[in-house]
């Protein structure tokens, strides 16, 4: 028992001091996780305090507290910080996050490492995400081609012109156009270029949250083709799903999140102007968000919209009930 309390005690002071997730040094703001970096410039400061008052909407949320017959989620191995897109949902769903094992209902696996291993987790408990093994680039690009029948990745010695490589990692960012052909790097993926362009010359990637293979809205972000592979956008849209992917498309891309064993996280998609064909380019199952160049209130609408789907799937994806 003392074990349990020191468990939870562990990760109520984890989740309060999430600044240590960062290291900063040399102009640069480091995730520990993950590796990823991030410059320590004005725009990033900006972006923190624009999040601000959403972070202060949430909770509020938080701090109205929930019924005691609220599901208590367990996540491990970590406990997600507020910049995560789960920590908002749950607060608007009114769900709780569990102080232990003993006391959840049900396990979220929430690991940002690119591969995972869920063995530990407590058994006889509905879980979310907890066989989404590994999100590698070149894991995903095998799913995608598996369930949508045509190629994301090249051979990059076999291709000849524009191709893009970046890391297997998640959460790098650090993608890049190069000409083909070349000998491979190790621990780096080749894909195609996929011309997203729009009309007006940015690019647009399509985040689809994705919960239990349900997209319930589809969030258009769009940047300078010259910031194509940035995690910094222009302006960023709310659209019903039906009005951005047709019918097929929403059932090949809950079949490959299926594969992918995803439960709940954000698929990045490109729409290929030349052909239409729709692309999966990285899955996120620690996917931060609503995105920083929301409004206000399109932030608290997407949050409230999610908080809804992921209600449902609870109670009718994962079959969940207080009873049981």
């Amino acid at each position: 028992m003392g074990q349990t309390q020191d468990r939870g005690e562990d990760q109520r002071m984890h989740s309060a001091l999430w600044w240590q997730d960062f290291e900063f040094g040399k102009g640069m703001v480091t995730v520990k996780k993950t590796g990823a970096r991030v410059p320590l410039e004005p725009g990033v400061i900006g972006d923190v305090l624009t999040w601000l008052p959403f972070y202060a909407v949430v909770e509020s949320w938080r701090l109205k507290g929930t019924a005691a017959s609220a599901p208590r989620i367990w996540f491990a191995p970590d406990r997600p910080r507020p910049w995560y897109l789960i920590w908002a949902v749950i607060h608007a769903a009114g769900t709780r996050i569990a102080d232990t094992p003993e006391e959840a209902d049900i396990v979220f696996h929430f690991d940002d490492s690119t591969t995972s291993d869920a063995t530990d987790h407590p058994a006889g408990l509905p879980a979310i995400n907890r066989d989404c093994a590994s999100i590698e680039k070149s894991h995903v690009a095998r799913v995608f081609e598996a369930v949508f029948g045509y190629s994301l990745s090249v051979d990059p010695r076999q291709w000849t012109g524009p191709m893009v490589i970046k890391s297997e990692k998640n959460g790098a960012h650090d993608g890049r156009i190069i000409t083909g052909p070349c000998e491979p790097q190790p621990g780096c993926v080749y894909q195609r270029v996929i011309d997203n362009s729009t009309e007006r010359g940015l690019v647009e990637d399509l985040r689809c949250p994705s919960i239990g293979g349900h997209i319930p809205l589809v969030m258009p972000k769009r940047r300078r083709a010259e910031n194509r592979f940035a995690n910094t956008n222009d302006e960023v849209g709310v659209c019903e799903t039906d009005t951005v992917l047709s019918r097929r498309e929403q059932d090949q891309l809950a079949d490959f999140a299926r594969a992918m064993k995803l439960d709940w996280g954000g698929l990045d998609v490109l729409r290929n102007r030349e052909d239409g064909r729709i692309y999966v380019v990285d899955v996120n199952k620690t996917d931060m968000g609503p995105p920083i160049a929301l409004s206000l209130d399109d932030k608290i609408r997407v949050t409230r919209r999610l908080a809804d789907a992921f209600l449902d799937y609870l109670h009718s994806g994962l079959n969940y009930s207080r009873n049981q």
